[in-house]
């Protein structure tokens, strides 16, 4: 089972993570974005440590809810509400428990998921974050391991693609050969899942 502390730590090592990995996120959004992913979520992701440590949340699905609505309200663009959205949604589905099953992790994240391809309107091949998390949520019923696998292998399919949502749509076949940056960080948050549960 897993209590409130193994989110937080979830939450720490994806700060950690995104904090080694935001020049090379950076660099990705640059032919096709803003040139700001990076930056933006370093930026969310320490203020999502910071409010943890001072709140202490004592249920998973609080921690995730305090999460997301700080990086609603801390990342600029529309990194912010996506992944606000997908760790609030995934707090709310987890409910009031004090520990949750990784069948009930999964499911949560699902919802979560959902939530966030209502918002953005992206489906799996749209060259966005979608096509990290979708195979990362189907892949979790056989561990975070094999979830971070999946995600890993989404963000790398995306560089074929052409984008068809988000900022890299507007380049039209320009967008074509680039790796999705949304797709990548989203990679390193299920990465990170699977490091807090020491897979």
């Amino acid at each position: 089972m897993l209590d409130a502390d193994f989110f937080r730590r979830w939450m720490t090592v994806t700060a950690a993570s995104v904090d080694r990995e935001a020049e090379r996120l950076t660099a990705l959004d640059s032919p096709i974005g803003d040139a700001d992913h990076g930056s933006n979520l370093q930026r969310g992701f320490k203020a999502v440590v910071a409010v943890l440590e001072k709140e202490a949340p004592n249920t998973p699905g609080a921690v995730l809810t305090l999460a997301g609505r700080q990086l609603i309200s801390t990342v600029g663009g529309a990194s912010g509400p996506l992944y606000g959205t997908l760790l609030r949604r995934t707090g709310k589905a987890l409910g009031d428990g004090r520990e949750v099953s990784e069948a009930g992790l999964s499911e949560a994240l699902r919802a979560g998921v959902d939530a966030v391809m209502a918002l953005g309107g992206a489906a799996p091949g749209d060259k966005t974050m979608i096509d990290a998390l979708v195979p990362a949520v189907e892949a979790l019923g056989d561990g975070f391991a094999a979830a971070r696998s999946a995600a890993e292998e989404g963000a790398l399919a995306t560089t074929p693609l052409q984008a068809r949502k988000g900022r890299a749509s507007y380049l039209g076949e320009r967008s074509i050969g680039h790796q999705d940056p949304g797709a990548t960080s989203s990679a390193l948050l299920v990465a990170g899942l699977a490091e807090a549960a020491g897979e």
